[in-house]
Order: C-alpha cells, then structure tokens, then sequence
C-alpha cells in the first residue's frame, strides 16, 4: 500500500500541552461512521494522505459497540503495518460497555478491563493516548487516576487523557497524575461555536497544568454546516425521528444565526463549516478538532479550512455579536 509522499507539507501539527505530542489540527473520529471495514478503509487513507496521522476512538464507538475499533484494527494490519509509528491511535473507556456492575465509570477494574478488549479489537500492543471517558462520582479520583498512570507505566498506553471533566474535577486530576509522575497529557471536551462552557472554566485550567485540548462536536453534530441554513431537511440527522434532541435545537432564532453567520463564511471563500473549525482553532490553547466524517468529501472539506485565512479581529467581533445575541 502507498501513500502520498507530501502528506506532511500543508497539515498543521500542534503541541499538547507542554508534552513532546504533536496532533494534527484536524483529528478523525469513529463515533458513527467506521461501521463497514470499506467505509474505515476509505476515509483512514484519505485523511493520512491529508496528514492526518490522529484517530480517535472509544470502546463504545459503534454501532454496536466496539466494532469501529474492529474495523479500525483490520485496516491498520492490513493497510498501515508499516506506518504504525507515523500514527496516533486513541481510544477512551467510561461509558456502558458490557452490563453489570464493572461495566462502565471509573473503576480500575473497567479501565484496565476495557483497555484490553479494546487493545484486542485494534490488534494493537498499546494505543497512543487513553482517556478516562468522563468523570466518575462515585469512584475516588485517586483510583480512576491510578488506572491510568499504571497502564502507561505498562507500555499499554503512552499518554494519558480524560474527557468530559469540568475545571475543578480537572485540576483534582492533574494534581493526582503530577503526583504520580504522570502528567495528564490532553483532554477533550465538547466545544463549538454553539456550545462553550470551556472559555470560561475549563481552558484557563489546562494552560495553567500544561494540558492540551482536543474538541469534540466542532461541528455541533452538524449544525454548524450548510444543511440547516433553510430549516430541517428531512434527509439530514436531525431530520430522523431518534435524533428529536438535536430537532429541537433548529429554532427559527438558531437558523437565523447559522445564516448571518454563512455570511461572513462566504465573504471569507468558506463554508460555514470550514468557517467554524477556523473559529475553533483560533485559541493557541486548542491542540486539534475530532471531525465525525461519514464521507470521504467531508474529511477533504473540513482540512481545506485550515487553508483558509485567519479570522481577523473584525470577523471574529462580528461572529460574537451574532453568537451572544
């Protein structure tokens, strides 16, 4: 199998944190769309042929479960044998995996658990980063921490991460893994133009502990892009009925938004979604953006952003009055 020789010479690579870690500024996730080994095939050689070199997974990534992680480990054996090392493979563990009582949260006993099924699902001896998928209240962070710093100290994984954490839960952790000798590398939490919790809490304490920060949803499951400039098409993921949650955010004050907001995109040369993963990335502190592309074209289109200008002062005022109305 080949590749493209120049895969490197336009992505962007930015440093986690104050680790050794370079990602691209564009990740690729398997949330929900690495469920055939073909459809996995496709879009993991097009994105590393972008430069591409991070995936993002879970355990619970399907569906059903696990199977992105499945297909993701036929296509690197067969496709990526040699370029193993050009590759950094995450994966995370915290939600319901497998009933009973060690079958989701923070409990050393899942994290280890789950990282084996999913080291065997990827035919992999270690992933590149492990997260703690959310935080945990009933389990001491003492022990979910534990677990990570011992399956680094395994070889199972290289760097250690959390997800979904909020600043204080953020801090405790990174104190415990310091501790330990093994600093928290990278946390990824929700971030968009439409969901920002992080700019006032959680940023300001991953600078401050050196950690890098990896978004998912920059797209807002899709509706920071053109499909819902006119309202809900019925062909679109809001437009199923189990998606009702995401229906009833397409208000006619959202759409209008969306549409001032295409604007700018377009008087930028941009879509709106290449517009939005710009914005996102505007934050020196923002180490990548996880994209949740089920077509190849959507991967091509989200890294075509980063070749786009910088938003300039005035356009970035003009999207936060938009924003904040």
């Amino acid at each position: 199998m080949t590749f493209s020789t120049t895969r490197y010479d336009t992505m962007q690579y930015r440093r986690s944190g104050r680790s050794g870690l370079l990602l691209p500024a564009i990740s690729l996730g398997g949330w929900h769309n690495f469920t055939t080994v073909e459809a996995t095939r496709a879009m993991v050689r097009r994105a590393f042929d972008l430069g591409i070199t991070h995936i993002d997974l879970a355990n619970n990534y399907g569906p059903p479960p696990g199977i992105a992680e499945e297909n993701v480990g036929k296509v690197l054996k067969s496709d990526f044998a040699s370029h193993r090392d050009e590759l950094i493979i995450s994966s995370k563990a915290g939600y319901r995996m497998w009933p009973g009582p060690y079958g989701e949260w923070g409990s050393k006993k899942y994290l280890l658990a789950s990282l084996h099924q999913s080291l065997q699902r990827l035919q992999l001896d270690y992933v590149d980063i492990f997260y703690s998928h959310r935080f945990d209240p009933n389990t001491p962070l003492e022990e979910t921490m534990g677990a990570l710093d011992l399956m680094v100290r395994q070889g199972k994984t290289l760097y250690a991460g959390i997800s979904n954490y909020d600043g204080a839960n953020t801090c405790e952790a990174a104190r415990i893994m310091e501790n330990l000798g093994t600093p928290i590398t990278i946390h990824q939490p929700k971030y968009s133009m439409l969901h920002r919790p992080i700019e006032t809490d959680l940023l300001h304490h991953t600078a401050r502990h050196g950690i890098g920060v990896i978004a998912f949803s920059p797209l807002a499951q899709g509706l920071l892009s053109d499909k819902y400039l006119g309202g809900v098409p019925t062909d679109s993921r809001a437009g199923k009925p189990s998606t009702s949650s995401l229906q009833n955010q397409i208000t006619p004050e959202l759409v209008e938004k969306l549409q001032k907001l295409n604007t700018i995109a377009q008087a930028r040369g941009q879509s709106l979604a290449q517009m939005a993963l710009r914005w996102a990335l505007r934050d020196e502190r923002m180490t990548s953006l996880v994209i949740g592309a089920s077509r190849v074209e959507q991967i091509e289109d989200n890294v075509a952003a980063l070749n786009g200008p910088d938003l300039s002062a005035e356009e970035i005022a003009a999207i936060e009055e938009i924003l904040t109305r």
